[in-house]
């Protein structure tokens, strides 16, 4: 039997009738047409399940947006604030803060007081609040009930993360969102490209958010814990700094409003970039004046000399002084307060132009360190020491020089000295 008796070969017809094709190559055919017929069905069924899902999710958002649209009517709020508020909190206005209060399983009292504290105002009995609202009440509740916290603990947990977070809030809608909300193209107004960019950037903020604040409370947590005993961790031994740009006051009455706060703003950011390279801690700024800490005298003094050599290079930037103490300060809420503090705002206060004053205090510290001689005669003596001896002499980084004794407003007289780089 030859190859075409079998029907395999080309000589025969196919069993369908077609010329030309084999029972294998028909049933192939067929094969694939099923296949290609099933994955028709498939996709049309995505298709259609996918269709359904836009028009559910239209739905939804145009549910969502009558009933912003009937809650700004009965608020008198603008619907665009209204949803952006949504988009940032994440939840609808459901609540009055009495049912907030009674959903957190707290008293409208104790709810109160963390509203204010996180810095809102009273909002009356209007529906303003949402589920995020009655889950923070419940999580600062719990750690009270708990004993985590006092409920005076989680008071001030409440005030000091409403105010930081608000100057954060304000400070990304002044400089940031402002700056990217605007029109890309002629007739866009500002609202049609704030709500997008809102959701674009929301999360990615949120994580970053996080993540600083962790670091944060881990850089603070590592100083607390290698505090010498447990007094020392609130009241600690700290070296305290005031930067203050001269003729300021001046300044504002010569100066265009914009100009002024792009001075302001380069002022506090080299000098929030300068403690922290040298490994300070910039406790808060104030327009023309920052207030700084440190451990250990020694970096407080180049943070302040680094703040003077840095301003006197930029043509733009008035004169500096600055003013250091070093003291037991106390420590709250991100602020310190005490009389070295005070010392060292009064310190400042007097200072020479492009010079830093310090206390007594700090001065004594820093001798004792090996950061500055006690004078100049001591240095010369311990240098002609180690000469005799054929040792290295003493390596100052700084020197001291005593001024006339002044009477401080509310600290009596005290002692400053001027604080310089030593040349060699």
């Amino acid at each position: 039997m030859t190859v075409d008796d079998t029907g395999s070969g080309t000589g025969n017809p196919a069993s369908d009738g077609e010329p030309g094709r084999t029972a294998g190559s028909v049933a192939d055919t067929a094969a694939a047409r099923v296949a290609r017929t099933e994955t028709h069905v498939r996709v049309d069924a995505q298709d259609r399940t996918d269709a359904q899902g836009r028009r559910t999710d239209a739905q939804a958002r145009g549910d969502a947006s009558v009933r912003v649209d009937a809650q700004a009517d009965e608020s008198g709020d603008d619907p665009l604030a209204l949803r952006l508020e949504q988009l940032i909190l994440g939840a609808e206005r459901r609540y009055t803060p009495f049912q907030a209060a009674r959903s957190a399983g707290v008293s409208v009292e104790l709810a109160t007081r963390f509203w204010r504290a996180m810095g809102f105002a009273d909002i009356g009995q209007a529906k303003a609040l949402t589920e995020a609202d009655v889950l923070a009440l419940r999580r600062l509740a719990g750690l009270v009930e708990a004993g985590l916290l006092s409920e005076a603990m989680a008071i001030q947990v409440a005030r000091s993360t409403g105010q930081t977070t608000a100057r954060l809030a304000e400070w990304q809608i002044d400089s940031f969102l402002e700056g990217l909300t605007e029109p890309p193209e002629p007739g866009m107004t500002r609202t049609e490209v704030t709500y997008p960019l809102v959701e674009l950037l929301l999360p990615e903020l949120e994580e970053f958010l996080v993540y600083v604040w962790r670091r944060q409370l881990a850089a603070a947590t590592g100083r607390v814990v290698q505090a010498a005993d447990d007094e020392e961790m609130v009241d600690r031994r700290l070296a305290v700094g005031f930067a203050d740009l001269v003729g300021f006051t001046r300044l504002t009455r010569r100066m265009e409003e914009e100009e002024l706060g792009e001075l302001v703003e380069a002022f506090e950011t080299t000098a929030a970039d300068l403690v922290a390279a040298r490994g300070g801690r910039l406790v808060k700024t104030l327009g023309d004046e920052v207030l700084y800490a440190a451990d250990d005298a020694g970096v407080a003094a180049e943070i302040a000399l680094r703040l003077i050599e840095t301003m006197a290079n930029d043509e733009t930037m008035p004169e500096l002084r600055v003013g250091i103490a070093f003291g037991t300060v106390t420590t709250r809420m991100g602020d310190v307060f005490g009389t070295t503090v005070n010392l060292a705002s009064r310190l400042t206060s007097i200072a020479p132009k492009d010079a830093v004053l310090v206390d007594g205090a700090f001065a004594e510290e820093i001798t004792r360190t090996g950061d500055a001689p006690a004078s100049e005669a001591a240095a010369a003596e311990a240098a002609a020491a180690a000469e005799k001896e054929g040792e290295e002499p003493p390596l100052y980084r700084f020197t001291l020089q005593p001024m006339w004794q002044r009477a401080v407003r509310g600290l009596g007289v005290v002692e400053p000295w001027l604080l310089s780089r030593r040349d060699s």
